[in-house]
């Protein structure tokens, strides 16, 4: 009895000390925590400054495999021309990197770098033939995708593509909706193998546009390389397919009107590379230039890129408009004249 109640007397004491002590030292304390959440709070507000803010709430980009800049003069294109085009910017100049492939380049518009850095250096390169320069968690070279869905995990993406190798350069984990039609974008080709109409395929995109509302999406066509390397670039079939592109353009277009989102939207029209008789690959300029198109929410109107653009520029250029920060291994810049102030 006597013992507990030391020990009582003691617990009193420690308690009545603690107190005192708390009682004197109020001041500093307050000060202490004070300072601590104003330290917070300034690391808060500098982390939101570091991350951009998107320049619209949805991006659709188009790639149009063989598309070469070359072929713009003589095409037959009312929607990419006379709407896009007029009303965006673009350049016919952006270079490819070597060499002037699919899969290389194509990489290289979700990666952000070149053929050295990446590692895919043949045609239907579905891993890299060379080691990565770095990998995420997955063992791919960072894309756009990856890091869209790292930093802004909210955010819907959608492929459609009808070549599988896209799917492997786009690091597919990180795509809420992988859309794959085999040979889907061939036109009457298709149309001939598997019935429908030629326009089934993106009318896929269009119905994901208005069902969706992505926040980024990219639609992928083959066709117009393959009539490249069957006719021939700037032959009659080729100009006769690009025409068939600009009405599945147009139809991508009217589904973000549809949706109700176009006002909201910024088009991005790109290539991997153009060509030469039936092929490409070289290094000449016919094969290795081709179209950059954007168009949309504060895109300036009838402005000619003038700034050296390559390949890998276009997914900066995407990373921009989404309010995403590029990884470090990165060499793509933002093309960021073509927005308006």
């Amino acid at each position: 009895m006597y013992y507990n109640g030391i020990l009582l007397i003691l617990q009193i004491e420690s308690c009545l000390t603690l107190i005192f002590y708390i009682m004197k030292n109020f001041k500093l304390s307050f000060i202490f925590l004070t300072l601590v959440f104003l330290g917070s709070s300034i690391t808060v507000c500098q982390a939101k400054r570091h991350q951009p803010k998107a320049k619209a709430k949805h991006v659709v980009l188009i790639g149009i495999d063989g598309w070469a800049a070359k072929s713009i003069a003589d095409a037959d294109m009312p929607c990419v021309k006379g709407t896009l085009m007029a009303n965006g910017s673009y350049t016919l100049k952006k270079r490819s990197v070597l060499p002037s492939a699919s899969a290389i380049n194509w990489a290289s518009v979700f990666m952000g770098v070149g053929t050295e850095s990446h590692g895919y250096t043949k045609w239907f390169s579905k891993v890299p033939e060379i080691p990565s320069s770095v990998t995420n968690e997955r063992g791919i070279f960072p894309t756009i995708y990856s890091i869209l869905k790292e930093q802004r995990p909210e955010a819907r993406s959608g492929l459609l593509c009808d070549w599988d190798v896209i799917k492997h350069l786009v690091d597919s984990a990180c795509v809420d909706d992988v859309m794959f039609i085999p040979g889907g974008s061939s036109g009457d080709e298709y149309v001939e193998k598997n019935g429908g109409t030629k326009f089934d395929y993106t009318m896929v995109a269009a119905n994901y546009i208005k069902e969706k509302k992505p926040t980024f999406l990219t639609v992928y066509f083959s066709g117009l390389d393959h009539a490249g390397h069957t006719f021939g670039w700037y032959t009659d079939e080729y100009y006769a397919f690009e025409k068939f592109v600009d009405q599945c353009v147009q139809l991508i277009v009217d589904a973000t009107k549809e949706a109700g989102i176009y006002d909201d939207t910024i088009f991005v029209l790109t290539s991997d590379h153009g060509g030469i008789d039936k092929g490409h690959g070289g290094m000449t300029l016919d094969e290795m230039l081709s179209p950059f198109v954007v168009c949309g929410k504060g895109i300036k109107e009838g402005f000619v890129i003038t700034d050296a653009m390559m390949q890998y520029d276009v997914p900066a250029t995407v990373a921009y408009m989404l309010g995403v920060n590029p990884p470090q291994a990165w060499v793509g810049r933002p093309m960021t004249s073509i927005f308006k102030k």
